[in-house]
């Protein structure tokens, strides 16, 4: 008893240098829990590919059907490191983009560990040799969004910038996987993307990790939106390298000139000049060439058309006089190929935006991801618009396929059936949009507002727009009437402490209600509620930062 005592008494004091003194003490115990569920989640992680295909040399050899099975491809993987979980209930096994939103909460606690974790799956015993990031155990070769640099980023900010080294080492082994991107997720070469499901499982019409029939090709809105946000941050962490090493000079220049070859593709490709944006409908969407030529829009207002949001990264003023070689060709540019320059914006005052979404077409997608009977719920961002409750229907091929909105769980056994990306709020995605709000908001300030929500004359700035989001999110957790919207009707929502006094971190949230849904038990990128309840980090301290 003893022991235990003073075991909480240390664990206390340590969460008192980790999370606000000043938030509520309801927000301070869910900011708690979430942090404590991701350690608990740590685990030993040992899978050896080859020794599971071959079986054991001196015992039982495997079955020879096992050698053309899952994972015939990833021979050299062989794990045997702790691993921060989603899920310390069920076998241990890892995602790598969850892992990556792990990383951002778990650098408040533990920012060596966080490190370590993005480092890990660009190691040589788990990145393929093309440079391929492994996606989960069901399937190594699956293709999960292109977070990583984002989280490599957050991790650096949240640690104060200080560990060039960590910053250098993961940023040399993501070239690997951006070369692997453009080998193999684009197609023809047009700098527009393809990747399949990309971790949103049932967001589309139909099955897009599926092969389609022959002729037809998805030039995907989300993919392509990843690979400008992706190139994105490439730039960014190549700018801070550049700073104090001039080699990375040029490196910056290439995914600069990089996102500037994506954005034109998404502005119009092909000899009928298509595009992925659809100008009626104010709105990005997925795009299928069809064996005649034709390329008809798909047009599901979906998380897949806002993600192009992702697209906007700050360029601070000191790069003009610091990174030579990047200020050299972007002026080259713009007196030689002046259409691939429309995506920089600049101020007086010397500070630029490099944004996918030209300002009026951004203010047309918030019309539509702020309205309450489209994307906007109480809980954050709807991951499909609730405007579709009447089912959209198309044709591909000589199958007729269909979608509409399901706020909670799935209704199809898509992908299994165990989640849903058609209609519920995830953490992930409303993380990363709140977060681009506010690139967009530090370059705009006060001279871009919105209606928050659509038509309510309420109007906003693009900061005070990603506040609502967060606030959407962290609502999940506050109790309205003794009782937390995330515990819905079931038993968590019991007054009894037992219950009461142990949030669960769902996976989603039902798109209405707010209620937890898919693994209950997990903690997850939802303990992205911590980073979130935890207040702004101050501003880059050095005098010439990124604001």
């Amino acid at each position: 008893e003893q022991q235990l005592t003073t075991r909480a008494y240390e664990a206390d004091e340590f969460y008192e240098h980790v999370v606000d003194p000043s938030l509520g003490a309801e927000d301070r115990h869910v900011a708690r829990r979430a942090y404590a569920g991701l350690l608990w989640g740590k685990q030993l992680y040992r899978y050896d590919v080859r020794q599971w295909l071959d079986g054991d040399p001196v015992g039982h050899r495997a079955p020879e059907s096992r050698k053309q099975g899952r994972n015939e491809h990833w021979r050299h993987l062989a794990l045997a490191d702790v691993i921060s979980m989603p899920d310390e209930w069920e076998y241990p096994w890892f995602a790598a983009w969850d892992l990556a939103f792990h990383c951002l909460p778990l650098a408040h606690v533990d920012p060596e560990f966080a490190k370590e974790q993005l480092l890990l799956m660009c190691r040589e015993w788990a990145m393929a040799p093309n440079g391929q990031l492994p996606a989960y155990e069901w399937e190594f070769g699956d293709v999960n969004p292109p977070v990583h640099a984002w989280a490599a980023w957050h991790v650096y900010r949240i640690d104060g910038y200080r560990d060039r080294e960590f910053l250098v080492r993961v940023f040399t082994k993501l070239l690997l996987n951006f070369a692997w991107w453009v080998n193999r997720k684009d197609a023809n070469g047009s700098n527009l993307f393809e990747g399949g499901f990309l971790g949103m499982d049932n967001i589309g019409l139909f099955n897009r990790s599926a092969p389609l029939p022959p002729g037809f090709r998805l030039e995907q809105s989300d993919a392509t939106s990843w690979m400008a946000f992706y190139c994105q941050q490439m730039l960014k962490i190549a700018l801070e390298l550049a700073r104090t090493d001039k080699a990375w000079d040029d490196v910056a220049t290439k995914f600069l000139e990089h996102f500037l070859a994506i954005a034109q593709a998404m502005r119009h490709f092909g000899s009928s000049d298509k595009s992925l944006w659809h100008e009626e409908d104010g709105f990005y969407y997925d795009v299928l060439v069809q064996p005649d030529g034709s390329a008809p829009h798909m047009r599901v207002r979906s998380m897949v058309g806002l993600l192009p949001i992702l697209g906007a990264t700050e360029i601070p003023s000191w790069v003009v006089e610091e990174c030579p070689d990047v200020t050299s060709r972007f002026t080259w540019l713009q007196e030689r190929r002046p259409e691939l320059v429309k995506p920089m914006l600049a101020r007086p005052d010397g500070k630029m935006l490099l944004t996918l979404v030209p300002p009026k077409r951004l203010r047309r997608i918030l019309q539509r991801m702020f309205d309450t009977e489209e994307f906007l719920s109480p809980f954050g961002i709807r991951s499909l618009s609730a405007a579709q409750r009447q089912a959209v229907t198309a044709r591909v091929g000589n199958e007729t396929v269909s979608i509409e909105y399901e706020p909670g769980e799935s209704r199809t056994g898509m992908f299994g059936g165990n989640s849903n990306w058609r209609g519920p709020v995830w953490f992930p995605v409303n993380v990363l949009l709140a977060d681009k709000l506010r690139t967009y908001g530090r370059y705009f300030g006060d001279s871009f507002t919105i209606e928050v929500p659509t038509g309510s004359g309420n109007w906003c700035t693009l900061d005070q727009a990603a506040d609502v989001i967060d606030g959407g999110l962290t609502a999940l957790f506050r109790p309205v009437d003794g009782r937390r919207p995330s515990d819905g009707k079931r038993i968590e929502s019991s007054p009894d402490p037992l219950w009461s006094d142990h949030p669960t971190f769902s996976e989603y949230f039902d798109g209405d209600t707010g209620e937890g849904l898919g693994a209950p038990h997990q903690t997850g990128w939802t303990a992205l509620v911590a980073h979130l309840l935890n207040p702004r980090l101050p501003p880059d301290p050095r005098t010439m930062g990124w604001g």
